[in-house]
């Protein structure tokens, strides 16, 4: 779905001095998979994910969203009908008073009749578990609950992928939880196409594929169990590794049954209760 080539961006500040974020990056990602995005402060995360619906344009190289060039600037509105994005802080996207009233503005914008639209919206609540809420005033929800809001509003446009930009990063652990099991729900069951930005490892290891950048590059890339095996790598970027992987190391070395790319407790608990 997304195919990105030699990507170069790069930052001009007003005495001209240039700044590359992202450098010479090549990605492929297939549709229906869900990838995350890891990297420290700085590292190019989130100017890669604003490339993915043209809100950047590349510096050098090229982005392709179904195989449509996002420098075509004739092919803007079929790539962000494709691609939809969600951003750290919920208040800055949600618009309307009524939570209903906000999951149903893109689709009124894309110029849907009214009753597609009432049918868009019920289902996008559904999806996110937000349905009860339909009628509510947004400032009265959960940092997790908002963020829901706006992940519906984008699934009401139908998009194709779904693009986040650390959506958790301002919220407390109930909120991540509540964020995290609705992305992974629109992952599995309605064959979503996600990339996800964090720098939470456990949500990390939810993924099909963990990218990791620094300086603009990719200097890890593979599942999960094999990225988080990478300990003195990741420390080197400073990056946590999971808990539970490291705690899987030592206990490797005293006990070889014990694998060394254990992810969850859940994992832990059944390697060493068989």
């Amino acid at each position: 779905m997304i195919e990105i080539r030699n990507l170069t961006h790069k930052y001009i500040s007003v005495n001209d001095h240039t700044t590359t974020a992202v450098d010479n990056m090549d990605i492929s990602i297939k549709s229906g998979e869900f990838v995350v995005i890891l990297g420290h402060n700085g590292s190019g995360k989130s100017t890669l994910s604003k490339h993915l619906n043209a809100l950047l344009l590349p510096s050098e190289g090229q982005v392709l969203i179904n195989s449509l060039n996002t420098s075509d600037e004739s092919k803007l509105w079929d790539i962000r009908q494709q691609v939809g994005m969600v951003f750290q802080n919920p208040d800055n996207q949600i618009i309307a008073t009524i939570v209903e009233e906000d999951v149903a503005f893109g689709p009124e914008n894309l110029g849907i009749e009214p009753i597609k639209i009432r049918q868009r919206v019920d289902e996008a609540l559904k999806m996110v578990d937000m349905y009860e809420f339909r009628d509510k005033a947004p400032h009265l929800l959960s940092g997790g609950q908002k963020q829901r809001i706006a992940i519906a509003g984008i699934i009401a446009m139908r998009p194709k992928c779904l693009v986040l930009d650390e959506p958790t990063a301002m919220l407390d652990p109930s909120g991540r939880k509540e964020v995290m099991e609705t992305i992974v729900k629109l992952n599995k069951e309605e064959g979503l196409t996600i990339v996800h930005i964090t720098h939470y490892m456990e949500e990390a290891v939810l993924a099909d594929r963990v990218i990791v950048m620094e300086a603009g590059k990719v200097v890890l890339e593979g599942k999960p169990k094999d990225v988080f095996l990478e300990i003195e790598t990741l420390k080197d970027l400073r990056l946590d590794v999971p808990p539970i992987t490291e705690l899987a190391v030592l206990l490797n070395k005293e006990l070889p049954n014990i694998s060394r790319d254990i992810l969850t407790i859940d994992e832990m608990v059944n390697a060493l209760c068989p």
